[in-house]
């Protein structure tokens, strides 16, 4: 650290052994404080997600400045002395404990837009958690809290009294339980209706993350709550997510774990509902095992799937939606508890999914629904056929596990979305041979090199010249040493010209496609004007990028081809990528 610099040269002097007037300051106004600063450890186990430790900031004062934390203790402090005044001035205890409850979580929201790991984008602060973890960052923006911007105190009081407000208008009563969810106090046949929005699998330690809030809580209300704030960290040992770190480093325990806590927790909502209630259970991952433990789960628990549809529920500039295995919209699945525990015949249940399939995916498509949300609202709905038995069996009497099943329902949904492409090939629904041959062949081939025979016998098939694709300043196709390599959006994208033409004709969707890939991840600000001077049907552009996007669940460990990705990103920004700026 440089602490004096003339013209003779400059001082240096080792990180915290030396404290500028304005941390002297600080200080000051902590020693004078009763609240003090939360040293609990930051958790450390959960590498993918807690990036600090590693960079030395292993406790909690690590994450803010001097000056945030003086703010934040002194604010906490403050929570506490509103209390005693209220009561103090007649006020019913237990209203009392509202109001401040209601200000610690202000004090907590000032928290999130009040650390070193909060950084700046045009015209705001990106608040600590603008992703669901605790990642490191080597700048940062320090928000002012009395400034009237973001992060401001007064604000974050606003927005909790308007929950408040709109919380009142229901006239409704709340009665609010911290529970276990596989051990709920309510009497059996009880309730209208459950819904939950379970953990993800192994996504997010909601526990782990929980710890940065829980510390400021335990100073601000912990007197009004010492049952639910008397521990050092939250409690996680019962967490119902797949965390190898927890048990000794083995995954297959953790799944176990997390499988049978699932069931627990859905067998005591069979419990409580009344027999012709739903449970809603919103769910928002992306890989076959997260989906299958879930599938299993509510089907041992003896629920029949019924309904799913992909709601908007996050911010479309989230960061956790990109490169995750998030959805950019959450599914809500509709389960009714099974009237018998019948066995059902394999091909029995595979014959009802075309049927629904192809229902789903229509009205799904009608309803501008499209990417990884489409392909899995439609997997979704596909598992009424599934789960309306105890168990499926093959014509050997083996069972079918829900992995093998929803991997069939996946490859059923990408067919269908193939064979829209496939289909519209004359009259008012053309979509080109051209970009009906590299959907086809990426889906038939993936983004390897192909055999020059086979490339061409598929294009053959498709109406397509391979040579025709070879030429111009950006080919779709480069024959080399008997193979065939396809470029991507990546290799083509950036060509200036590419997929505009005189009114559209002739040009290729998957040129404007590639075209359009290539400015939505590199140059944001060229879309719109990319997209008035091509000429293209969204809808058909949609449909192609769909079935580029290829499978929506992935096996653990699995890694979407780059262009998939970018088409993936595409689909869940469409509107605002697409719509909006056509209209513009």
């Amino acid at each position: 650290m440089v602490v004096h610099s003339s013209g003779q040269g400059r001082e240096y002097r080792a990180a915290g052994s030396y404290a500028l007037p304005e941390e002297r300051a600080c200080q000051s106004v902590l020693d004078g404080l009763d609240v003090a600063p939360p040293y609990e450890p930051i958790p450390s186990e959960d590498t993918r997600n807690f990036w600090t430790p590693n960079y030395g900031l292993t406790r909690f004062p690590d994450l803010f400045t001097a000056r945030q934390l003086a703010t934040l203790c002194a604010l906490s402090e403050g929570v506490r002395e509103q209390y005693e005044a209220m009561v103090a001035e007649g006020m019913e205890p237990e209203r009392a404990r509202a109001i401040a409850t209601t200000l610690a979580l202000v004090v907590d929201r000032t928290a999130d837009f009040g650390s070193t790991l909060c950084r700046w984008v045009p015209e705001k602060v990106v608040t600590t958690f603008a992703r669901q973890s605790l990642p490191m960052t080597w700048d940062f923006a320090e928000a002012n809290p009395f400034g009237g911007a973001s992060g401001d105190v007064r604000r974050n009081l606003r927005r909790a009294a308007m929950v408040v407000e709109h919380a009142a208008t229901t006239g409704l009563p709340a009665h609010c339980v911290r529970t276990a969810a596989s051990a709920v106090p309510l009497e059996s046949g009880s309730c209208d209706a459950v819904i939950t929005d379970p953990p993800y699998y192994d996504n997010i330690t909601y526990a782990d993350l929980s710890d940065f809030f829980y510390v400021w809580l335990k100073r601000s209300v912990d007197f009004l709550y010492p049952e639910h704030l008397a521990g050092e960290l939250t409690p996680k040992r019962r967490e119902a997510i797949v965390a190898p770190y927890r048990h000794d480093g083995d995954k297959d325990r953790a799944r176990e774990f997390y499988e049978g806590e699932m069931e627990a927790a859905f067998r005591e909502a069979h419990r409580v509902l009344k027999p012709d209630a739903p449970l809603v259970c919103v769910y928002a991952h992306k890989t076959t095992l997260g989906w299958a433990a879930l599938v299993e789960a509510l089907r041992r628990a003896g629920f029949t799937i019924t309904e799913a549809w992909p709601l908007d529920t996050e911010m479309p500039e989230r960061s956790i939606g990109q490169g995750t295995a998030s959805l950019a919209s959450s599914i809500f699945l509709v389960a009714r508890r099974r009237s018998a525990d019948d066995v059902g015949a394999y091909g029995d249940v595979v014959g009802d999914l075309d049927t629904i399939i192809s229902e789903r995916l229509e009205r799904l498509s009608e309803a501008g629904v499209s990417g990884s949300d489409l392909v899995i609202a439609a997997i979704g709905a596909g598992l009424q056929a599934f789960t309306r038995y105890s168990s499926v069996e093959l014509p050997n009497g083996e069972e079918v596990p829900a992995e093998s099943f929803l991997e069939e329902v996946q490859s059923k949904v990408l067919n269908a979305v193939l064979g829209q492409v496939h289909g519209l090939s004359n009259g008012v629904g053309t979509i080109d041979p051209a970009t009906r041959y590299y959907v086809i062949a990426r889906f038939s081939f993936g983004y390897a090199d192909i055999e020059f025979d086979e490339a061409n016998n598929l294009a053959r098939s498709a109406g397509v010249e391979l040579d025709d694709l070879t030429d111009g300043a950006a080919p779709l196709a480069k024959i080399s040493r008997g193979k065939v390599h396809f470029r991507d959006y990546s290799e083509r994208g950036e060509e200036a010209d590419l997929g505009l033409g005189p009114d559209g004709a002739g040009v290729p969707l998957i040129d404007v496609l590639h075209g359009l890939l290539w400015r939505a991840s590199h140059r944001r600000d060229e879309l719109r004007d990319y997209m008035v001077q091509a000429s293209f049907e969204p809808a058909k552009l949609r449909l192609v990028a769909q079935a580029l996007q290829g499978r929506a669940l992935r096996a653990e460990g699995e890694n979407k081809p780059a262009e998939a990705q970018a088409c993936e990103r595409l689909l869940g920004a469409w509107k605002t990528l697409v719509d909006d700026n056509l209209l513009k």
